[in-house]
């Protein structure tokens, strides 16, 4: 796979899943001469790797029957899937419950990057008390359910751009738990993505408008009309209308470029010149519409054109399974912001080395790449395998590099 470097629009390059894996890939290679300047790279320990992968496989799913790792799986726990009950007692079926179920899908992916390590999030109809992705995730439902998001007198289930442009820090922290004895990293930039978001979504009517209304949910239908759909359209859709929402410091003139980094050792002769593009949770956004799309009976082709993602458990995975090595141990006692080069190339090797990993994992399991997508491996996975891993070596279960994260990438 290539990309051609005289591309007369550079940005439009940037923004596709190929761009993610071409630019990742490429930096592996550099890493495997021994040429990057943070991490060794030594793939004699990817077995070791596969093999606690594996293990999560066959604990989690037995029979292989694995879904698609998607924010979908957060909503079901303790035996009950929160959202498929939820919408039902509504009575959504079709459009409605398409819309309503991209609505959540959108909010709840941006309000997913890291928690922090102190935050717990205590669900009254449940008893359940969970922190990180899943207490987000919850947190994030019962903020949709409360019909906060909503426009409509009536009808809760659903985020409209208007009402998403007024979400204040203090109407999250209200609807999140947060105190001073329950803080949660990045309150004021969750906050401004969903003011972002209904910001952005008002300027692509395409998309996101049927009718009078107005709110990310309608990218569903958007799609579901398109007569032939791939894993990488949803994606770009995301990427061409959404970026602006993303505090990103990378730019082509005026153009953010949401969730990319830059590195030295990525050469390239025109405006994209060092930039290694990410999309860590826009993809995780693809993949959880995926399923909605399916439910309207749509067919996504070529889930595999997707890529990994390039975020802390299974970056966590690589390093703690002594696949990267960082050239400065000392380094590991700092916290570092995402957008230094070391996490850029963090982040750039698991993307790479999560396609090597699903390579020797289906050969294990004597499965192609169709009837075990890369989707379903992260879900079976590689992220369970991270946390894990990180639990058996830090009392705390973090990530084996510390990281100062401002809510918007990991």
């Amino acid at each position: 796979m290539t990309l051609t470097t005289s591309a007369p629009d550079p940005v439009g390059m940037l923004l596709s899943p190929e761009a993610v894996r071409v630019c990742c890939t490429e930096l592996l290679s550099t890493g495997l001469n021994g040429n990057l300047p943070w991490f060794h790279v030594d793939l004699a320990k990817l077995p070791y790797a596969v093999s606690r992968v594996i293990a999560e496989i066959e604990t989690n799913y037995p029979e292989l029957n694995i879904p698609l790792h998607s924010r979908w799986r957060h909503f079901e726990i303790g035996g009950r899937n929160i959202w498929k009950d939820l919408s039902t007692e509504h009575g959504l079926s079709g459009n409605r419950l398409a819309a309503a179920a991209g609505d959540l899908a959108v909010i709840s992916v941006l309000l997913d990057a890291g928690a922090g390590p102190d935050w717990v999030y205590a669900d009254e109809p449940t008893g359940m008390r969970l922190g990180r992705s899943e207490g987000l995730a919850l947190a994030s439902l019962r903020l949709f359910e409360s019909g906060m998001l909503s426009s409509q007198a009536g009808d809760p289930l659903r985020a409209d751009a208007a009402t998403l442009t007024t979400i204040s820090a203090q109407m999250l922290a209200d609807a999140f738990q947060v105190t001073d004895a329950n803080p949660l990293v990045g309150l004021q930039q969750r906050a401004k993505l969903l003011q972002n978001l209904g910001h952005t979504i008002k300027k692509h009517l395409s998309l996101y408008a049927r009718g009078d209304e107005v709110r990310p949910g309608n990218l569903i239908p958007a799609l579901a009309a398109r007569p032939k759909l791939e894993a990488r359209d949803i994606l770009v859709a995301v990427l061409e209308s959404l970026t602006d929402i993303w505090p990103s410091s990378v730019k082509i003139g005026d153009q953010r470029l949401g969730d990319v980094g830059r590195h030295r050792a990525l050469s390239r002769a025109d405006a994209t010149n060092g930039i290694v593009p990410f999309h860590k949770l826009s993809q995780w956004l693809s993949y959880s519409l995926v399923e909605p799309l399916q439910q309207m009976d749509v067919t996504v082709a070529n889930l595999n054109e997707l890529t990994g993602l390039a975020e802390y458990r299974n970056g966590g995975l690589f390093i703690d399974a002594g696949v990267l090595r960082l050239k400065n141990k000392s380094l590991l006692t700092l916290a570092h912001k995402p957008n230094t080069e070391l996490i850029v190339e963090w982040r750039a090797l698991t993307v790479a080395l999560l396609d090597r990993l699903a390579e020797d994992i289906r050969t294990s399991l004597n499965r192609g790449a169709d009837d075990l997508p890369l989707s379903c491996i992260l879900q079976g996975g590689t992220w369970s395998a991270g946390r894990k891993i990180a639990a058996e070596l830090r009392s705390d279960g973090g990530p084996p590099i510390r990281l100062d994260s401002d809510a918007t990438v990991f």
